[in-house]
């Protein structure tokens, strides 16, 4: 069997001593392994770098096998990112969390929303808060998505500014006084009411948001920790305040 689709590669690993295992992520076909004969070579180590985005071809005689991929480059998003020390932590972070899905399982409209992402790391005052954002899409597609519209206690949607660690639901600034300690933070820019783009503060709140869910839901139940890159995208917001960094 044959299918051809655009994806964004995810990972590679050496296989024997000229080919490599390459791991993509495509709208339709969703996280997908193949072989890359020759992936080591010269001319393919360019392409096979996490983030690139490429044409796939997937060959294999039974749908269950490994099979063989040829591609071609589209995009060769990694190379433009050499020396920028925090867009390529946000690569590293979106590849590395959408390796969490399960394999052969379409999710368009996260692939469509990484694209988002990639095409944003340019702009050092946007891409934080969509980063954020695709971590909230990756549990909604995992099955723990976050209910943000109302109040957990009250039903109201005015004035949400917690989240229930416990539940994943909004709370309102009345209703979670008494025990907003205990509450994480909802940042604006999650509650679409903030036109202009989003503070430094509200984009380590979201991060803090997203990081305690996945890490209860996914990368604990798996074992895994979360990505050094992401660490190191938090630490370099709380001490820096900026999302422009050099290697």
């Amino acid at each position: 069997m044959e299918w051809k689709d655009e994806g964004i590669v995810l990972a590679v690993k050496r296989h024997g001593e000229s080919s490599a295992i390459a791991e993509i992520l495509t709208a339709t076909r969703g996280r997908s392994l193949g072989l890359v004969r020759g992936g080591r070579s010269r001319h393919m180590r360019p392409v096979l770098q996490p983030g690139n985005i490429v044409l796939a071809t997937w060959r294999a005689r039974l749908e269950e096998h490994l099979g063989n991929f040829a591609l071609e480059p589209l995009e060769l998003k990694a190379g433009l990112l050499i020396g920028e020390a925090m867009r390529l932590a946000a690569l590293t972070t979106l590849t590395a969390e959408a390796q969490l899905l399960p394999e052969r399982e379409p999710h368009p409209r996260l692939y469509e929303a990484m694209r988002v992402v990639l095409d944003a790391l340019e702009d050092e005052g946007t891409w934080p808060a969509l980063l954020v954002r695709w971590e909230l899409g990756l549990l909604d597609e995992l099955g723990f998505g976050l209910d943000l519209a109302r109040c957990a206690a009250t039903g109201t949607t005015e004035d949400l500014v917690y989240v229930s660690p416990k539940t994943g639901r909004a709370v309102s600034r009345a209703a979670g006084l008494a025990y907003h300690e205990r509450l994480l933070a909802l940042p604006a820019f999650l509650k679409g009411i903030q036109a202009e783009r989003p503070g430094q503060t509200d984009v380590v709140d979201g991060l803090k948001l997203t990081g305690f869910f996945l890490e209860r839901h996914v990368f604990g139940p798996r074992g895994v920790g979360a990505p050094e890159s992401r660490h190191w995208i938090l630490t370099h917001l709380n001490a820096n305040g900026t999302a422009s960094a050099s290697a």
